[in-house]
């Protein structure tokens, strides 16, 4: 009889397990991700948990939390990575670490078509896949109700002797090439279920891509340092007795996370795969209701527009405008780097035109859209490629890309729904970036209006209008793109905005707002803006000790704004974000935002 009872028992449990519909979407190259979806039981859902697998496995070995976790009137999403499980793709690749925060990006934008906009939306995530979410929540800014990290992987244990640099040099000599992880099922769980499905899964991807390797210690170190930046509610999951990862990190980013609710829990005795071990009932007993209670809450988001005024990036901005002692070491050394730029400037027409316009100027970040090597002397010329191959320089270009593309795109929706397209670029420097874009729209907009606040820019701005024998709906002017009222007044109406490396340049978000607002009442609703942000750079001080601004040779000192903090801005001028791009080292992005 008992045992008569322990079956209908089961099979009643069988009956109420959730049953997966599988999909697939194309992301943002086309590549197609497969990813499974679990209705919510009840009408309407309360709300969707994306899980995300952890590296060389796929969401099927996610899919044990959906009843574990016995959350029933919430949906529950759970991707196969490109280039693993049933996604398709080059097993163990990905064109860049970036590429693959996107493509979390179009997941969100992809699961939207079921009703869930990002305030209904909580993110799991595990070792890989937990860096992963936590890039997109750094560098997108979502609004979304929580985040689950279990064992972020922000530092892998390589226990050769300096596995990461000869990985990262091998890859410059030979190019892109795969390593293979050799951790076995055993160092991961004590579960023996899962230690044996582990080990007999065919859709296990052993194999890594060395670029990914490389880009994931670099993209980890950034998000720890600049953990400030999340202010999304975040539980953080460290395994006690974790082989595959460093728990340092773990402890370093939930320190600095802003966040104002977070939660660190250390399960002692548990091994890598947090949510599989066999004890797993422990961390879910957390995740529920920290869950429950972020869905449950009102509470906005973290307001961030008065961040200039008090914040990280303003306190961060105030030391290194802070001048060094002369005599002191680090003194010394940026004074050698100034004197070493000016010899250079001698050599090379890069640092030539940065000492006489600034290295903000609208005239370098020209010679640097046009990336060609010039100086007096082969050694000039070497100087000079120096000079446009740093990391900055290089985002510089990646963001011009993304900035045309937005723009193509942008002017084709706009010409969709029956609009004219009048674009202006309040602040275009040379103008080449819209120019270059707009040539390569199918259909050309109806006018085109650029302004900076340079007499030189103007003017080469025309030049450039006229070597390219533009028509008259192309045109350039001298304005200023702080003045609200000229903003306001723009005739005709824009329907595509466009603010580029302008607002990065100011920390005052009084005077962004100004220019924001203006803008917004000169557009009818439906327009489109187009706005660019760095919410990060690796250079802050070098830039800040070494180069000169347009503003009278003074030092060029920037305070970064946060994703979250431009955002914000945008929104409280009247705009709803639609889409971003961000380069693949996490320095520049391009958004594009509706007038609603």
């Amino acid at each position: 009889m008992l045992h008569e009872q322990t079956i209908a028992a089961a099979a009643a449990l069988a009956s109420l397990k959730r049953v997966a519909q599988e999909r697939v979407f194309g992301s943002h190259d086309g590549t197609e991700i497969f990813y499974r979806y679990w209705p919510a039981v009840g009408q309407p859902a309360k709300g969707a948990v994306l899980l995300f697998h952890r590296g060389h496995e796929h969401g099927g070995r996610m899919a044990h939390l959906v009843d574990e976790l016995d959350m029933p009137d919430h949906a529950f999403y759970a991707w196969d990575a490109r280039g693993n499980g049933r996604s398709a793709g080059e097993r163990g690749y990905a064109p860049s670490f970036a590429a693959l925060v996107r493509d979390i990006d179009c997941f969100v934008r992809e699961i939207g078509s079921d009703g869930f906009g990002q305030r209904d939306i909580a993110l799991i995530a595990q070792s890989f896949g937990a860096v992963l979410a936590a890039a997109w929540v750094h560098d997108y800014a979502p609004q979304i109700r929580a985040l689950v990290l279990a064992s972020p992987a922000f530092s892998v244990k390589l226990y050769v002797p300096f596995a990461k640099q000869g990985i990262a040099l091998w890859q410059k000599i030979k190019g892109r090439f795969f390593v293979n992880s050799y951790v076995k099922a055993k160092f991961l769980t004590h579960d023996a279920e899962r230690i044996a499905s582990f080990e007999a899964d065919p859709l296990i991807t052993r194999p890594i891509a060395s670029n990914i390797l490389v880009e994931l210690y670099d993209h980890a170190a950034r998000i720890v340092s600049d953990a400030r930046a999340i202010t999304v509610p975040t539980q953080l999951l460290i395994s006690g007795s974790d082989w595959v990862v460093r728990h340092a990190p773990q402890h370093e980013f939930f320190v600095n996370l802003a966040s104002p609710a977070k939660e660190r829990h250390v399960l002692p005795g548990f091994f890598h795969d947090t949510l599989g071990e066999r004890d797993r009932s422990q961390a879910l007993d957390l995740i529920k209701p920290f869950l429950e209670r972020q869905f449950a809450t009102s509470a906005k988001p973290v307001d961030l527009t008065a961040a200039d005024r008090a914040g990280y990036t303003r306190d961060e901005a105030d030391r290194l405008a802070s001048p060094l002692p002369l005599l002191s070491p680090k003194g010394l050394y940026w004074a050698m780097s100034r004197a070493s730029i000016r010899m250079g400037a001698w050599l090379s027409s890069g640092l030539q035109t940065g000492i006489a316009t600034g290295f903000d100027s609208g005239s370098t970040l020209d010679y640097v859209y046009e990336n060609e090597a010039r100086g007096s002397s082969p050694l000039g010329r070497m100087i000079d490629r120096t000079f446009l191959d740093a990391i900055g320089w290089r985002g510089i270009r990646q963001r011009k890309l993304n900035l045309e593309e937005l723009i193509g795109s942008a002017t084709e929706t706009l010409q969709a729904a029956g609009r004219p397209v009048h674009i202006v670029d309040i602040a275009a420097g040379h103008g080449r970036y819209v120019l270059d874009a707009v040539a390569k729209c199918a259909v050309p907009p109806a006018s085109v209006r650029l302004q900076d606040f340079s007499d030189l820019n103007v003017s080469r701005g025309c030049k450039l209008i006229a070597e390219r024998h533009l028509p008259t709906s192309v045109s350039f002017h001298q304005a200023d793109a702080f003045d609200p009222k000229m903003l306001a007044g723009l005739k005709p109406a824009p329907d595509l905005a466009i603010v580029s490396g302008l607002y990065e340049l100011f920390s005052d978000n009084t005077m962004i707002a100004r220019s924001l607002d203006g803008l917004a009442k000169a557009m009818q609703p439906g327009s489109l803006l187009l706005y660019t942000n760095q919410p990060w750079h690796p250079q802050l001080e070098m830039i800040a000790r070494s180069l000169t601004s347009h503003r009278g040779g003074q030092a060029w000192v920037m305070r970064r704004r946060t994703q979250g903090e431009m955002d914000q801005l945008v929104a409280a001028a009247g705009f709803e974000k639609l889409d971003q791009r961000i380069d693949q080292w996490g320095i520049f992005t391009v958004s594009v935002a509706r007038r609603v």
